[in-house]
């Protein structure tokens, strides 16, 4: 049992951490959600004083966010920045807006200010921020008691399934469609494609068009079609996604930014297109019958959404992939934002990553979804190393989930994905269970990990986005 494996000591800004489910194949993973837990424990011991975090979106929705920090004239300087700075960073994923309210002591939210500015370390994130809510990325230096209280705003998603339906999901490495009639599903399928290196829109359009066509074939008629993909949308316009980062910005913005809207007219239907993870976790609700759920689906990176108390998506981000699970400092950097952060953990990403480190050999130049394949056989064949692979990832998720759990209500998490299928699915189960029954049983005992059965794992996401148009029978809005 990796349990009982001796006690692992890591340190980070003079942090100690000891983690008592040890990665086998990654030793030196330091979890962020003990690094916060141990931070929380010093903040209590010295007599912390109050930090509130609020994010502000352009829909005049709030996120606020409250915790207690070392104060900096008791010391502990360097742990209280880094636990506020990669705090920030998580709310702003999960959350997102254009400003940000740091109210509390003066050097932690000037901190704050020069990190995540045109020049500082979080330079991808301010601009990415600017860029999706069309406003200049903005800190404001306060005092707690100032900071603007949470106004949360939530709308109901899907859950439609009368009439012939089209459903896609659009991932990296491969497009799914489903034809869907009275909730019944006729037809899934999935296609191999490679968006992220395509410069040309047309190659994104044909492949969308296809899959549609393909499963609209299986139907008598075509009423509606909803879809899927990494990346933020709204009113179906693509504002940003990193499907489209091999696509020249003017090409972007006259091609892609209003494709699913052409793609709408063409067929001539009723069309609702997503981000992944509200999919996701709106295919949990939907399995499951109770909420609130946090759906994560690991495949060529990590997507995630979150379904509230009430049934309803929010208007925060759920950008999960760019949250740091690992607070070491050396840890492993997506190749997009900079950072250390989810998508190299919960994704194909993260499976090669780790069977690499221990030495496994793949074909020279077999790209991501291949190589997944081939882990994905030798754990079916008993090769003990691809089962420590997945074990690696299981306990990843069971310290990012405790670390989840300081950001959203929960009661269910629904994994799935590529990653998932097969018996690696169950190893990554059953291990994060393990980590949260050793380390974080309060958590463990309210709150159900689960993963939907193996013909979902891969086409659920699609399934689910065939219910989010809303339409009379026959197509009409």
């Amino acid at each position: 049992m990796l349990g009982a494996a001796p006690e692992l000591s890591l340190q980070v800004a003079g942090i100690e951490v000891n983690p008592a489910v040890v990665a086998p194949l990654d030793r030196g993973f330091l979890p962020a959600s003990l690094f916060n837990r141990r931070y929380r424990e010093l903040a209590s011991a010295v007599g912390g004083v109050p930090l509130r975090l609020a994010l502000e979106r352009s829909d005049g929705s709030i996120s606020t966010f409250t915790t207690s920090v070392v104060p900096p004239s008791a010391g502990y300087l360097a742990p209280t920045l880094l636990h506020v700075e990669r705090l920030v960073k998580s709310l702003l994923w999960q959350r997102g807006g254009w400003k940000l309210h740091v109210g509390g002591p003066a050097a932690i939210g000037q901190h704050v200010k020069t990190v995540y500015s045109p020049a500082g370390a979080r330079k991808f994130d301010f601009d990415f921020m600017s860029s999706v809510y069309e406003h200049p990325f903005e800190v404001v230096v306060t005092r707690a008691e100032v900071v603007p209280d949470s106004k949360e705003m939530a709308t109901p998603l899907g859950r439609h399934l009368d009439g012939c339906r089209v459903g896609f999901d659009l991932g990296a490495s491969d497009r799914k469609a489903s034809a869907v009639i009275d909730g019944e599903v006729v037809f899934s399928e999935e296609v191999v494609w490679d968006p992220l290196h395509a410069a040309d829109p047309d190659y994104h359009y044909q492949g969308v068009m296809d899959s549609i066509r393909r499963a609209a074939q299986r139907l008598p008629r075509l009423d509606g079609v909803g879809g899927s993909a990494a990346g933020i949308y709204i009113d179906n316009r693509v504002c940003v996604g990193s499907l489209y980062r091999g696509i020249p910005k003017k090409a972007f913005d006259d091609k892609i930014a209003p494709l699913f809207l052409r793609i709408r007219g063409e067929l001539g239907v009723p069309m609702e297109v997503v981000n992944d993870g509200e999919v996701t976790a709106l295919a949990g609700s939907m399995s499951l019958g109770d909420d609130p759920v946090l759906g994560i689906a690991l495949g060529s990176s990590q997507a995630a959404g979150y379904v509230n108390r009430e049934g309803n998506i929010t208007s925060w981000l759920n950008e999960l992939a760019f949250v740091p699970v690992d607070y070491r400092p050396d840890g492993p950097l997506d190749e997009w934002s900079g950072d250390c952060c989810g998508s190299q953990y919960f994704s194909q990403q993260a499976t090669n990553r780790v069977a690499m480190g221990a030495g496994m050999d793949f074909e020279a130049g077999l790209p991501l979804p291949e190589r997944l394949v081939a882990l994905q056989e030798k754990i079916a064949a008993g090769d003990p190393r691809a089962a420590q692979v997945y074990e690696t990832i299981g306990i990843y998720l069971g310290y990012g989930v405790a670390q989840y759990a300081d950001l959203y209500e929960l009661k269910h998490v629904l994994i799935l994905g590529r990653v998932t299928t097969g018996p690696g699915g169950e190893i990554i189960l059953n291990k994060s269970l393990e980590v949260l029954r050793t380390e974080f049983p309060e958590i463990a005992s309210r709150v159900s990990i689960a993963l939907p059965d193996e013909a979902n794992r891969r086409v659920g996401q699609s399934i689910a986005a065939a219910s989010l148009p809303n339409f009379n029978r026959g197509g009409k809005p």
